[in-house]
């Protein structure tokens, strides 16, 4: 069963997953061009840290940093391959997304690397837009940048 919780990143099976998607970036990407946050930014109180389990394996991490300007970023998204097209990112994506919207985030931005990648794909179809470079990335090149506008949810009507 597929379940996505608030964990701390420091538990061995998470760092399990932690430095593989290091490792995975830096043999892509010059070390410059790696905006991953360490274990240490993973634990500051404007991040909050998920994982993704079936029947309590980990297989994929994410997480939200809330910037105080009614935007989040999304960092830190990986996925075991053994998970991959299994929907676990898409399920850690609408759990960012529901918490973004429980702290009025209205809107959440993220940066990938280039080349176009199964995670740009995954954003497309999870209604994430291309957007210019912004912040730490306007000069990184190999930097894709996303972003996707939380709706407000109705309100119930009695």
């Amino acid at each position: 069963m597929l379940t996505t919780a608030l964990e701390n990143p420091r538990q061995d099976d998470v760092l399990g997953l932690v430095q593989p998607n290091d490792d995975f970036a830096l043999s892509l990407y010059p070390t410059e061009s790696y905006h991953g946050l360490d274990i240490v930014a993973l634990e500051r109180p404007d991040v909050v840290f998920y994982v993704a389990r079936d029947n309590g394996l980990a297989l994929r991490t994410t997480a939200i940093v809330d910037r105080g300007d009614k935007i989040g970023g999304v960092k830190r998204m990986f996925v075991t391959d053994a998970a991959r097209g299994a929907g676990v990112g898409r399920a850690l994506l609408e759990t960012v997304e529901a918490f973004a919207h429980t702290v009025n985030i209205s809107l959440i931005q993220l940066e990938t690397g280039l080349p176009p990648t199964a995670a740009i794909a995954l954003y497309k179809r999870s209604g994430y837009e291309h957007i210019p470079r912004f912040g730490k990335y306007v000069d990184d090149p190999t930097s894709y940048c996303m972003e996707k506008r939380i709706q407000k949810q109705p309100t119930p009507t009695r």
